[in-house]
C-alpha cells in the first residue's frame, strides 16, 4: 500500500478546509402576475437547514435597483456567495424578485404592465408561501432593497404594514424628484421622463409626486410604527433625499436606524451593507419568535 506523503496530505486537508462552508440552495421560480398579464422570475435562496427541518422559515424579500434584474444580488456583489452565507447564518429564505429596469415598485396608474406594488405585496408572497415552507404571517416577513429597490421596500411596506415585520433600504431613492439627485443632466432627464410615463405630469415643488415618494410619507411611517433601517454612503448621489427623510423622522419622533458610512452607489457598498441589515432584522425575527437556531 502506498503511503500519502506528508506534503500531499497537508495539501488535501487545506483544500478541504478552503471549500465553501455554505450549503444554501438557489431555485429560480416563475411567478405569474395576473395584474400585469405576464410572468416574472425570482431567485429563491434556501438555507442548508431547509431540507431537513420541518418548521417554517422567515423570508427576506430583497429588491434590486434600477436597470437591474432578479439575478443582481447573486451575480453582482463582490462575494458571489454572500446570500448563501446569510441564508445559512440566519436560517432565512431570501427571495430576489424581478422588478423591471425602472418600475420603482409602485402600481402605475398609466401603464398596465407596471403594477409592481401588487406583484411584490400580493402575487409574489402568495407564490412563495404556496411553494415553500414559510412563516405565513407578517412577524416572519421582511422587505429590503438597494437604490430603486430601497425605495420599493420602504414604499411597499409603508402601504402594507400588515404584511412585513420590518423594512430596510440601502442607498434608496427617498425622493424621486431627480432635481435632488447629484447626477448628470441627461440621466436626470431620462428618469424624469420615466416618472412622467408611469405617474403623469409632476406637481410643483420639491416633491412632485406626493404619496409616491418617501419624503412625503414620514407621517405614514410614524403611524405604521414599523421597524426601519436605512443607510447610505457619504459619496452617494442620493444622500440628500436620505438625509431629508431622516430629519423628518427625527422631527416626528419615528423610531428608526439611519447610518451614513464611507462609500458610494456601488456593489462594494451594498455587499458591505446587507450583513448589517440582516443583523438588524435577525433581532426583530428573534423577538417575534420565528428565528430558527
Amino acid at each position: 500500500m502506498r503511503r500519502i506523503s506528508t506534503n500531499l496530505f497537508l495539501i488535501l486537508v487545506i483544500g478541504l478546509l478552503s471549500l465553501p462552508s455554505w450549503a444554501a440552495k438557489v431555485d429560480t421560480l416563475d411567478v405569474p402576475s395576473a395584474a400585469m398579464n405576464r410572468t416574472l422570475r425570482a431567485a429563491v435562496v434556501l438555507p442548508a437547514k431547509y431540507k431537513k427541518a420541518k418548521q417554517p422559515f422567515p423570508v427576506l424579500y430583497l429588491l434590486h435597483g434600477g436597470t437591474g434584474s432578479f439575478r443582481d444580488w447573486l451575480t453582482k456583489v463582490p462575494d458571489k456567495t454572500l446570500l448563501h452565507q446569510l441564508a445559512d447564518q440566519y436560517n432565512i429564505i431570501i427571495v430576489t424578485p424581478d422588478g423591471d429596469p425602472t418600475s420603482y415598485y409602485f402600481d402605475s396608474p398609466l401603464v398596465k404592465s407596471s403594477q409592481f406594488e401588487t406583484f411584490i405585496s400580493k402575487e409574489l408572497i402568495d407564490k412563495i408561501d404556496n411553494t415553500y415552507r414559510t412563516v405565513r404571517e407578517r412577524r416572519g416577513r421582511i422587505i429590503a432593497g438597494l437604490s430603486m429597490g430601497g425605495h420599493g421596500a420602504m414604499f411597499i411596506s409603508s402601504r402594507h404594514p400588515d404584511l412585513y415585520a420590518a423594512a430596510g433600504s440601502m442607498s434608496g431613492v427617498m425622493n424621486i424628484n431627480t432635481a435632488t439627485w447629484k447626477v448628470p443632466a441627461d440621466f436626470a432627464k431620462s428618469r424624469s421622463e420615466n416618472f412622467v410615463k408611469l405617474l403623469g405630469p409632476p406637481k410643483e415643488g420639491n416633491s412632485p409626486y406626493p404619496g409616491y415618494t418617501m419624503v412625503t410619507l414620514a407621517d405614514k411611517l410614524k403611524a405604521n410604527n414599523l421597524p426601519l433601517i436605512f443607510d447610505i454612503g457619504v459619496d452617494d448621489f442620493l444622500i440628500e433625499g436620505n438625509r431629508d427623510l431622516h430629519r423628518q423622522l427625527m422631527e416626528n419622533k419615528t423610531p428608526h436606524d439611519y447610518i451614513e458610512r464611507p462609500g458610494a452607489h456601488t456593489w462594494d457598498y451594498w455587499g458591505n451593507s446587507l450583513p448589517y441589515q440582516l443583523l438588524f432584522f435577525s433581532k426583530i425575527l428573534k423577538m417575534n419568535g420565528v428565528m430558527n437556531d
